[in-house]
């Protein structure tokens, strides 16, 4: 790198990892007083991290968009045309604004994309600081959080990061994905629950339009699952998933969601949670809908379990065979405490989906 003063010449700033995140930092250094020239290195052959790879393909509202988006980007950059695309059948106008916006930003004559450079092999900390004047690391968080219960390393007990990674296609995950498991458990209530238990109940020619990976399609073709339960310690009140994502689930003509009546339970904490907050109120009325509905005679279940805390994942012969949970019951706070009250499920299948943690970054302290 030939020296030029600091005074004549933009900074040059690194950002490791071409996510949201990363290309939000981009965004907002180049919108600063600061003149910046910025490369945005990415291990992935192309950008928008979980927004690529990190959303279920059967998003009715998601298809199109990073097929649409991408073809520019693809001018630009050495990414296979199927890497691109794959997994994700985008039409969901939030999502279509947002990558428009992170599409934006990489069209910049500041911005470089520098893609399929994986950082800690084929670049260290020790080169980013020769070339640049600062480095931003936005490698986002990847890795399914912890349960720790009796069972959990059991064969058939999954993390929905791996899961979610293997129908979007991730280049880093096996082709193949083991779906011989009648009866399924998710565990959690957020979106990512849902998206797993959701893609778990459809049929592969439900998901075929959506423009999955031919392996995928394959595989969820013949998947055995005819139930699917989902598993939640608190109550409806307190469930992390959006109206949208709920209601959603409601739209497959194969699958029937039930919902216990029993679980429609809200004590004081979760009463001002639905009159503090439209999204909470949305949910429980939603649930509470489905909860007094007759039950149709759709092939595939999928079970919506409130105040059930699962304790252990029973097994034998080193492979799942059932889920043992205990019932909780409301404080008065929002939160629950166990009951005593336990419950063995036939389950064959496990999947834990109660958040995202960051990894280990070489050369950089973490916590």
């Amino acid at each position: 790198m030939t020296e030029q003063s600091a005074a004549t010449r933009p900074l040059r700033i690194a950002i490791v990892g071409a996510g949201p995140a990363g290309i939000y930092a981009a965004d907002a250094l180049m919108k600063s007083d600061a003149d910046v020239s910025i490369d945005l290195y990415e291990r992935m052959p192309a950008p928008f991290g979980l927004i690529r790879y990190g959303v279920a393909p059967d998003h009715p509202r998601i298809k199109g968009i990073i097929t649409a988006v991408s073809i520019d980007l693809y001018e630009r950059m050495p990414a296979p045309f199927g890497l691109i695309r794959y997994g994700v059948a985008p039409d969901h106008p939030r999502i279509k604004g947002i990558i428009t916006a992170l599409h934006k930003v990489l069209d910049k004559d500041q911005v470089r994309l520098l893609g399929n450079i994986d950082y800690g092999t084929d670049i260290t900390l020790d080169d980013l600081r020769q070339f640049y004047d600062a480095v931003i690391f936005s490698t986002g968080a990847n890795a399914d959080r912890a349960l720790t219960i009796p069972g959990i390393d059991l064969d058939g007990s999954y993390g929905a990061a791996d899961f979610v990674s293997w129908y979007d296609g991730h280049p880093d995950v096996p082709r193949s994905w083991p779906l011989e498991a009648e009866k399924v458990a998710v565990l959690g209530v957020g979106n990512v629950a849902l998206d797993v238990a959701r893609v778990l109940a459809k049929t592969g020619d439900e998901l075929l339009p959506t423009e999955i990976p031919p392996n995928v399609y394959e595989g969820l073709k013949a998947n055995k699952a005819l139930e699917v339960h989902v598993f939640g310690r608190r109550g409806p009140a307190q469930a992390k998933f959006t109206p949208l994502e709920l209601r959603e689930l409601d739209h497959s003509p194969t699958i029937e969601v039930i919902v216990n009546p029993e679980d429609i339970d809200y004590d004081e904490g979760s009463e001002a949670a639905r009159r503090n907050s439209k999204q909470v109120d949305m949910v429980a009325n939603t649930l509470e809908q489905w909860a007094i509905r007759d039950h149709g005679d759709r092939p595939h279940k999928l079970f919506l379990h409130f105040f059930e805390s699962p304790s252990e994942i029973l097994g034998a012969d080193g492979k799942v065979v059932g889920l043992k949970t205990e019932r909780t019951q409301l404080d008065g706070t929002g939160n629950v405490k166990g009951t005593g009250d336990f419950t063995d499920w036939d389950i064959q299948a496990v999947y834990r989906a109660v958040g995202y943690l960051s990894q280990n970054v070489t050369q950089l302290p973490f916590d």
